[in-house]
């Protein structure tokens, strides 16, 4: 039985692959006439991918074929070898670093936790970008290469493990180490100090292995943003890896067999290993025997999707729309803020967006997006030629130019508007996407579909996003010699709905489980006793319990959004959709509609690695300072948050105040009569 759920829940994964895969082909012939509609895509893709014997690898530069598993399987295993290899290199060092913090002083643990939230805070496109560098100083000095930094004719593995080796490394280490001080609090670990055993063998002995099946579901997580971080890390490194052979063959069945070689090892393993370590429940459906067979109860199902239903229904007609008052969150804002504003992190943090949003605004409207540009700069004389472009920092920019000599600051602060704001939108809608989803999950689903629906949304973690958004946005960012496929608008809400859409059931599953959680506090069932109807219970109890988690998962959306823009900047897919120029004897490179951050990470990435063009860090800064930004806003939250249930995270230091004595006459502090009479008048 339970083989056969694993395999149910891995047809599951395959069907949503299939549908992920046939979307680019159908949006990019929607507008055609006589276009087979979506079902007879998905049809046709499914009617070759059962025939794994047809599969053909169709390159489209040369439109020549080959058997598709010749050419993706050497890939595979090379993008494995990168990838597995980067895991256990920052499993094993973030074990070894976890178990060595244990041992140090507060103070100092305290700074490594600071370096770490910096350290999340630099994408991977910089850490790689500073390896090839490295690289390339030290052979330009010494003549000796340390290793390759990008696979021509020898394959490149020490660079891209390397720097697909940090987030891993710097995401178990914080996992592992907050998880051991938690331990360290408990009961047992007390009884063992009082035993005298040490800290080492109560670390090595109990501690270790009590934290390994949770730190082991942390996994998925961490792997789910490596697969994407390596995304890009085989495009700056050249590696022909799956991603190298799957842009330059990007048809349907490429991307359903790409995909499924990447979700299948990872999927068998996770589960595999739930079963191992926790037993499933014994009944996911209801059944009925008969002759000796097993079949699905379709009056079961039936009779209970008509009772999900008629539950909803009766949900929303007992809503109170004149207690709901929609303006109460927007009324309560200013206030909440203000709270939070005290806290130095929050502000700090919320000032950074308020004065970057507003200064972009305030600077589109006053120079109508100007944006200065110099091809050539000479001396005073106009004779003497200074530089070309692209100009480096800081004349005659700031921060130098791009390839077309256009101002970098410029360009930056005209695309912060765009950057922060849609991803603070995208941000915001997978959360309210999430939170709405995730009522429906927790007050209307049975316990049975609730757990069928997060293994199914558990294996989307098997898939990069950064790749997913790639497939679904190719044919909606990239244009063609007759242009964009869709205006300017819809470019924009397509993205948006795409970039939500993707994460929404992630947060459905997640906010639903909090819900869950929330609701089997006793004050809730002191409100149930009483009469509270469940809207009643979610609009004046759960809801304001779950707004600082609320808040925690907004911030973390907006900084994977930003990562993703940074992801697809690199392959030039633009927010908003890319320039191109088709000059055959060469033309403009591409570039950003709207110069979003993005954008300028695409237009002179590489570029600058080649080139010497390291003032382009300038943009990636940028990023760095907005997702910083956000970090301190989660932690700023979670402080006050702390403090109303009483963590104070600073004890305030009493002033001792200086009481004088009059010593100098011991006469004066003697005990008379009439001093005495006082004392008692006083009292």
């Amino acid at each position: 039985m339970r083989i056969l759920k694993l395999i149910t829940y891995y047809l599951f994964g395959i069907v949503a692959i299939l549908c992920i895969s046939v979307v680019p082909q159908y949006i990019s012939t929607m507008k055609v006439p006589d276009s087979p509609g979506l079902f007879n895509q998905l049809a046709l893709l499914i009617g070759e991918f059962v025939k794994p014997g047809s599969w053909q690898y169709v390159i489209q530069s040369t439109s020549a074929t080959a058997p598709m598993m010749e050419i993706l399987w050497p890939a595979f295993i090379y993008s494995m070898q990168i990838l597995l290899g980067a895991l256990a290199f920052g499993f094993i060092i973030a074990l070894f670093f976890a178990m060595g913090a244990v041992f140090l002083p507060k103070s100092i643990l305290e700074s490594i936790k600071k370096v770490l939230n910096i350290l999340e805070a630099i994408p991977d496109l910089i850490f790689a970008t500073l390896l090839q560098v490295l690289a390339l100083t030290v052979l330009q000095k010494s003549g000796i290469l340390l290793f390759n930094v990008a696979s021509f004719d020898d394959k490149a593995y020490f660079g891209p493990i390397v720097t697909l080796a940090i987030l891993p490394l710097v995401s178990m280490f914080k996992i592992l180490l907050l998880m051991i001080e938690e331990e360290f609090l408990k009961d047992y670990v007390t009884f063992a100090k009082s035993k005298g055993i040490s800290k080492y063998n109560i670390l090595t002995k109990h501690v270790l292995k009590n934290i390994m099946p949770i730190s082991f579901h942390h996994m998925k997580i961490i792997i789910w943003g490596t697969l994407s971080s390596q995304f890009i890390i085989e495009r700056v490194f050249n590696v022909h890896g799956l991603t190298y052979y799957l842009l330059d063959g990007f048809t349907p069945i490429t991307i359903a067999v790409t995909l499924m070689l990447l979700f299948t090892p990872f999927y068998f393993f996770f589960e595999l290993v739930d079963l191992w370590l926790k037993e499933e429940p014994l009944h996911t459906y209801e059944v009925r025997k008969t002759n000796w067979r097993v079949i699905w109860s379709d009056k079961y199902i039936t009779e209970s999707v008509k009772l999900n239903i008629s539950n909803m229904v009766f949900s929303l007609k007992h809503i109170k729309i004149r207690k709901m008052n929609p303006l109460r969150p927007f009324l309560s804002f200013p206030i909440i803020f203000g709270h939070h504003m005290k806290n130095w992190k929050f502000a700090l943090g919320s000032i950074f967006f308020i004065i970057t949003i507003s200064y972009s605004v305030y600077y589109s409207v006053s120079t109508d997006n100007h944006v200065d540009q110099e091809r050539l700069f000479y001396e005073d004389d106009g004779v003497t030629l200074i530089s070309a472009m692209p100009h480096a920092p800081p004349e005659p920019f700031l921060l130098g130019s791009d390839r077309r000599g256009f101002d970098l600051l410029d360009q930056i602060v005209i695309g912060a508007k765009y950057t922060l704001v849609f991803a603070l939108l995208i941000a915001l809608l997978r959360v309210i996407g999430g939170l709405l989803f995730g009522i429906i999950y927790a007050f209307h689903l049975k316990p049975r579909l609730q757990h069928l629906l997060g293994k199914i949304v558990d294996s989307i973690h098997f898939l990069p996003l950064s790749l997913v958004a790639y497939i679904l946005l190719a044919p909606i960012l990239m244009p063609t010699m007759d242009g964009f496929a869709y205006s300017f608008s819809e470019r924009i809400l397509l993205e948006i709905l795409i970039l939500t859409v993707v994460v929404v059931p992630l947060t459905t599953i997640l906010l639903g489980k909090e819900i869950k959680r929330v609701l089997d506090y006793e004050f809730i069932s002191s409100a149930k006793v009483l009469g509270g109807s469940r809207f009643h219970l979610f609009w004046r109890h759960i809801l304001p319990h779950l707004g600082p988690r609320l808040t925690i998962l907004f911030g973390t959306q907006f900084i994977q959004t930003l990562l993703i823009f940074i992801h697809l900047g690199v392959f030039n897919f633009f927010f908003g959709g890319t320039k191109l120029s088709f000059d055959p004897f060469g033309g403009d490179p591409p570039s950003s509609i709207t110069h979003e951050w993005s954008g300028l990470v695409g237009q002179i990435g590489r570029t600058a690695i080649r080139g010497g063009m390291y003032w382009f860090l300038w943009i990636l800064v940028a990023f760095i300072l907005a997702i910083l930004a956000m970090q301190l806003i989660i932690q700023g939250v979670k402080e006050v948050q702390q403090v109303k249930v009483g963590v104070l995270h600073r004890v305030p230091k009493t002033r001792l105040k200086k009481v004088k004595t009059k010593t100098e006459n011991p006469a004066i502090n003697q005990i008379t009569k009439e001093s005495f009479k006082e004392m008692g008048r006083g009292v």
